[in-house]
């Protein structure tokens, strides 16, 4: 039986977190998105020509980022690719 109370009150601080947390998700999710773009933008920057003083760092990170490539600089407004070499639309 105290098992069973344990995993009552368990689930109700998960459900007492979710109720709580809920108004925030949008927020939360909208400043993970520009993070990440910000975190994009500077890991390709170097490529399209933005002086970048943390570019060798950047650089072993790109082909981990090349599959998100094409979502960040249709959000960021670019029509097509930036980058001269790479064509991904």
């Amino acid at each position: 039986m105290p098992g069973k109370t344990r995993l009552f009150f368990r689930r109700l601080g998960e459900l007492g977190a979710q109720y709580y947390n809920a108004p925030y998700r949008a927020a939360i999710a909208r400043a993970k998105r520009d993070e990440e773009d910000l975190f994009m933008l500077l890991v390709f920057a170097e490529m399209m020509g933005v002086p970048n003083p943390a570019a060798w760092s950047t650089l072993e990170l790109q082909p981990l980022l090349m599959d998100r490539f094409h979502d960040w600089h249709t959000r960021m407004g670019m029509e097509r690719s930036p980058l001269d070499h790479f064509r991904c639309c």
